[in-house]
């Protein structure tokens, strides 16, 4: 009745609870009872959804998405997540909402220049390298559960890159185990997730928290990892300087509105965490969808694999920032298995502002809850023809500007655009240069095809794996 008044449709199933429902009694990620409602209304503008008592719309029509992601940002710049204050590793810029988030935000962007990238990236380089040697040493690990393989070059590489920790064997990295458990999927979890989405009062009011589990663990090993570099004097222009540097100069200052914020150890622990996270499995997750769909399409891994060979060979095996961003079919094939495997399925947003979206002329009202899709545009066939088709071609500097800007979100878009969107894809393309020039790849479907895991928000593919296969090269 209430998206009936403002004349959008409203989706039949589950009326109350929507797809939440099915998220939490059957077995399937979030995102694909987004598939569904995709499928049944495609030239909808928007679809109402059941989510207890909060109003939901799913936004399908790309005028509307690009209203709510970008052109009207003041009406949707909150995250729409909900957390608690005693979570406090929840306290990061993902879930941030509001002033505080914005200067944050401002204060972290620096970690992600190109002058810090450059600098970071011989240290992503060797965590590479030094993954390399522990394959070659383990063969077992080259032939089951790769993607778990993968996560362990990740957790080492952001470790090294972002926090200046380093262990004697990229497999002992102490935060692998927490990054996986706080990314894990159980009942418990995805209750939280449900509740916290159809019931953000309840949700509140019974303190619930994401992560409280980690506290003691992470914010103690930041704190560690702060005080040992205020007695160093070498630069490293990590997040372990930025934070040393943001302490001792004092309050953070949003110009534009006056608040002040206090980099206390806490506040950038949680930023540091929402780092760690957001750059261990789904990187892992990026690199392990680019060797399945290279394992299924032999000519582009062909082609992939005498790129890098040019490379190696023109650089004498020591490999630049540059000559990563150079590499022309490695960002091709990465950006295609991005589209077909995005990290996430969806996104999402809460109205501040009564507003309109103009497309359908839809009256939205403050406190809505707005889900956006990735996975269902990026498997439109109005923006990419045969769209379950792996095909690097599409991002080629010739087609790439035919792809609407709407229709390609691996990392979201607008002001709340994934912060670590830079650092991510130079380590996901850093782990496969390095993966690729030491071996082929066989891509292996078990019975009953591929299929997407239980996540509340990753794309994460099951039932299917790869096999590494040494190269015969010489280095």
């Amino acid at each position: 009745m209430y998206w009936r008044r403002r004349n959008v449709t409203f989706y039949h199933k589950n009326k109350v609870t929507g797809v939440f429902w099915d998220f939490m009694t059957k077995d399937l990620a979030f995102f694909e009872g987004f598939r569904q409602i995709y499928k049944e209304y495609p030239n909808e503008p928007a679809v109402g959804v059941g989510s207890f008592l909060t109003p939901a719309l799913y936004v399908i029509d790309p005028v509307n998405i690009h209203h709510v992601v970008t052109a009207d940002f003041n009406s949707f710049n909150h995250r729409g997540i909900e957390t608690n204050v005693n979570d406090l590793l929840a306290d990061n810029i993902l879930f941030m909402n509001g002033n505080r988030w914005r200067i944050v935000r401002q204060h972290m962007t620096p970690l992600f220049t190109s002058t810090r990238l450059k600098s970071m990236y011989y240290i992503i380089d060797k965590s590479a390298r030094d993954f390399i040697t522990q394959l070659n040493s383990n063969p077992k690990l080259l032939t089951q559960n790769v993607q778990d393989t993968l996560s362990t070059f990740c957790s080492a590489a952001i470790c090294a890159a972002v926090f200046g920790v380093t262990t004697k064997s990229i497999f002992d990295s102490p935060f692998l185990d927490m990054s996986k458990e706080a990314l894990s999927s159980n009942f418990i979890t995805n209750l939280k997730f449900t509740l916290g989405n159809i019931s953000p009062p309840v949700f509140k009011a019974l303190k619930i928290s994401f992560f409280k589990d980690h506290e003691k663990f992470f914010i103690g090993a930041i704190k560690e990892i702060l005080r040992k570099r205020e007695q160093e004097n070498a630069k490293k222009y990590d997040f372990a300087d930025l934070c040393v540097q943001l302490q001792s100069s004092g309050n953070m200052v949003d110009r534009s509105t006056g608040l002040e914020l206090a980099p206390t150890d806490e506040l950038l622990a949680a930023q540091a965490f929402f780092f760690f996270v957001a750059g261990v499995d789904p990187a892992a997750s990026a690199m392990f969808c680019a060797l399945v769909e290279l394992g299924r399409n032999p000519k582009y891994l062909k082609r992939l694999h005498k790129e890098i060979d040019a490379t190696f060979e023109k650089h004498n095996s020591e490999l630049s920032y540059d000559a990563i961003n150079d590499m022309e079919f490695l960002e091709m094939a990465l950006s295609e298995s991005l589209r077909m495997h995005p990290p996430i399925g969806f996104l999402t947003r809460q109205c501040v502002n009564d507003t309109v979206l103009p497309t359908g002329n839809i009256r939205v009202a403050k406190g809505t809850k707005i889900f956006t899709p990735i996975f269902e545009l990026h498997h439109d066939e109005r923006y990419y023809p045969d769209p379950e088709v792996y095909n690097p071609e599409r991002f080629s500097p010739e087609n790439r500007h035919k792809i609407a800007s709407v229709a390609f979100l691996p990392f979201g878009k607008g002001n709340r655009v994934c912060v670590g969107k830079r650092y991510a894809t130079l380590q996901v393309k850093a782990g496969l240069v390095h993966l690729l020039r030491n071996f082929t790849v066989k891509t292996i479907v078990k019975d009953g095809g591929i299929r997407y895991s239980k996540q509340q928000v990753q794309v994460r593919l099951d039932n299917v794996d790869v096999e590494l296969i040494p190269r015969d090269i010489k280095n």
